[in-house]
C-alpha cells in the first residue's frame, strides 16, 4: 500500500463522520497523507467539529389491554362429591356386586323417676341414674352375585348394669338377621325379591321393621313390634317372604314360623281369664304390608328395613297399611273352669308418612307420621314394658311388671301414634356446627283391660346432628302414666335420656 491510499481513506472517513476530532485538538489522530508528501513533514490541518443536535423522540404510551378481564368469567367448578361414609369392598369393577360392613352403637345416659313400688336388687328406689348400650350392631351384607343378596346382623340390645341372661352378663350378643335373597324379576323400578331366613321383614307398619340408625326420635314406637321378645327374637322371625315394587306400590308378603313363648327367657304367665300367648299348639303367622309412594320411591340396602328420616335428602310421601294374623296364638281359661279357649291374633294398621325437604338451599326439612293401629291379641291382653329397665323388681302388692320405667305398651284395643320433626337450617349453628332437629311423639291408646281409659305417652326431644345420622346427640324427655295394682291410673313419671349415636 502507498501513501495515496491512506490519504484517500482518511478523507472518506472524515467526510462520512467516522472520525471526529475535538475542537481543542491540534493533531489529528490519523494525519492526512498524499503521494507527494512521503518523507516530508506533515502539516497539521485542524478539523472543525460539527455538532449534530439531538432530536428527542417522543415516547408514545401503549395502553395495556386487560385481555383476561375482557373474557367472560368461567363457570364455577362443581363441589367434589362427598365420599360415602361406608365400609365397602367392590367385588366387580362397576361396583354392582359388593360386600359391605356397617357398625352402629347407641349409648344412653338416663335419669328416671321410678314407678311406685320399684326395687333395685331388693332395695326400694324412687329414681335411678344408669348408663347403657341401647343397641350395638354389626351388619355384614352385600350383592355377592347377580341378583343375589346376603345379609347378616349381629349384636346386642338393652345392656345396662342389670343385664344378665341365666345369671351371666356376658351372654348377650346374638344374630338378629341371617338371610339370603334372590331377585326373580328385575325391570328397573319394578322388581320382585324372594328371601328366607331370620329376618325383620314384617307386616303391620313401617315401624314394625325400622332402620334404627335413622330414627327421628330417641327410640322407635316399640308397640308396633307387636310380638317383640314374646314369639320372636327381638322382632325377628324365621320367615319366607316376597318383597317387590310395581309402579308406585311397594309390597311385601311374609309367612313366619313363630317361636314358642316358653323359649323367650322368662317364665310364661299363668293361664287365666286374660289372654296370654299360648304354650300349647303351634301355627304359622301371615303378615303383609303395602305402601303407595307419591314422590320418591324408598329403597333400603338392608332387606326389609324402613328409614326413619332422610334429613331432606329425599322427597317422600306415602300411604301405607299392614296386618299380622295367626290362628290360635293366645289362650284363656275362665276361673275355676277346666276348658281352654284359643284366640286368633289379628292386628292391622293404616298410616301416612311424609319426609320432605322444605328449602334445599338452607337444608330445612319436615318429617311427619300419623297412624292408627287395631290390636286384637285376645280378650284382656295387656303387657307392660320398660325399655332397658333400670330396676328389677316390685314390692309386694304392686302390679306385676310395672317397675322402673314400664308402662302398658301392648294390649288389645286401639292405638294412635304420631310424630313430627323439623330440621333447622344449616346456618343455625354456623358452617361447621351441624344441624338441630327438634321433634315430638305421642302414643295414645285405649286398651280393653284399662277400661278404655286413655293411656298417653309423649316424648319431646332434640337431635344435634354433628354429622347427619353418622354422629348425633339426642336429648329426650318422656312422660308416662303409672297405675295402681288394680290397673287404675295413678300419676305420671318422667325420664330424661342423653344418647350418643355413632353409625357407619
Amino acid at each position: 500500500m502507498n501513501a495515496a491510499f491512506f490519504r484517500r481513506a482518511a478523507r472518506l472517513a472524515v467526510a462520512g463522520g467516522l472520525l471526529v476530532f475535538p475542537a481543542q485538538a491540534q493533531t489529528p489522530i490519523i494525519p492526512p497523507l498524499g503521494p507527494d508528501t512521503v518523507g516530508a513533514p506533515v502539516p497539521v490541518v485542524p478539523v472543525p467539529v460539527v455538532s449534530v443536535p439531538v432530536v428527542p423522540v417522543p415516547v408514545v404510551p401503549v395502553p395495556v389491554v386487560p385481555v383476561l378481564a375482557a373474557l367472560p368469567p368461567a363457570a364455577p367448578l362443581p363441589p367434589p362429591a362427598a365420599a360415602p361414609r361406608e365400609l365397602r369392598y367392590n367385588l366387580t369393577p362397576d361396583g354392582q356386586q359388593f360386600f359391605r360392613i356397617a357398625l352402629l352403637n347407641q349409648t344412653w345416659i338416663r335419669q328416671n323417676d321410678s314407678n311406685p313400688g320399684s326395687l333395685v336388687n331388693g332395695t326400694p328406689t324412687t329414681h335411678t341414674l344408669d348408663f347403657g348400650l341401647r343397641r350395638t350392631r354389626i351388619q355384614l351384607f352385600g350383592q355377592i352375585a347377580p341378583r343375589t343378596m346376603l345379609y347378616f346382623q349381629f349384636g346386642q340390645n338393652n345392656f345396662n348394669y342389670l343385664s344378665a341372661t341365666a345369671g351371666n352378663r356376658k351372654i348377650q350378643a346374638f344374630f338378629h338377621d341371617a338371610l339370603g335373597q334372590y331377585r326373580v324379576l328385575d325391570h328397573g323400578a319394578n322388581y320382585l325379591d324372594l328371601g328366607a331366613g331370620l329376618t325383620v321383614m314384617n307386616g303391620l307398619s313401617r315401624f314394625s321393621q325400622p332402620s334404627v340408625g335413622t330414627i327421628l326420635s330417641l327410640d322407635v314406637p316399640v308397640f308396633a313390634q307387636a310380638t317383640v321378645d314374646q314369639t320372636d327374637e327381638f322382632n325377628r322371625k324365621l320367615s319366607v317372604y316376597a318383597h317387590g315394587q310395581a309402579g308406585p306400590v311397594d309390597y311385601r308378603l311374609v309367612v313366619s314360623d313363630p317361636f314358642p313363648i316358653q323359649t323367650n327367657g322368662t317364665p310364661p304367665p299363668t293361664i287365666g281369664p286374660n289372654a296370654t300367648f299360648a304354650t300349647t299348639g303351634h301355627s304359622k303367622q301371615l303378615q303383609g304390608f303395602v305402601k303407595v309412594n307419591f314422590f320418591d320411591h324408598e329403597y333400603s340396602a338392608a332387606p326389609g328395613y324402613e328409614t326413619g328420616t332422610y334429613l331432606g335428602k329425599k322427597k317422600v310421601f306415602n300411604l301405607e297399611g299392614g296386618f299380622i294374623t295367626q290362628r290360635n296364638a293366645t289362650f284363656t281359661r275362665a276361673a275355676n273352669q277346666p276348658d281352654t279357649t284359643f284366640h286368633n291374633l289379628n292386628l292391622w294398621s293404616v298410616a301416612a308418612f311424609a319426609d320432605l325437604p322444605l328449602n334445599p338451599a338452607t337444608g330445612t326439612a319436615l318429617s311427619a307420621y300419623a297412624g292408627y293401629f287395631h290390636h286384637a291379641y285376645g280378650p284382656g291382653y295387656l303387657r307392660f314394658n320398660g325399655i332397658m329397665n333400670p330396676t328389677n323388681g316390685t314390692r309386694t302388692g304392686a302390679a306385676a311388671g310395672t317397675a322402673g320405667n314400664a308402662f302398658p305398651m301392648f294390649g288389645s284395643g286401639q292405638t294412635y301414634y304420631g310424630q313430627l320433626g323439623y330440621l333447622l337450617p344449616t346456618t343455625f349453628l354456623g358452617d361447621h356446627g351441624g344441624q338441630l332437629l327438634p321433634y315430638g311423639t305421642v302414643q295414645y291408646a285405649r286398651y280393653d283391660r284399662l277400661r278404655h281409659v286413655p293411656m298417653t305417652v309423649f316424648d319431646v326431644g332434640l337431635n344435634w346432628l354433628l354429622s347427619g345420622h353418622n354422629s348425633k346427640l339426642t336429648v329426650d324427655y318422656q312422660s308416662r302414666p303409672t297405675y295402681t295394682p288394680d290397673l287404675r291410673r295413678l300419676d305420671r313419671r318422667g325420664s330424661v335420656t342423653l344418647q350418643y349415636q355413632v353409625f357407619i
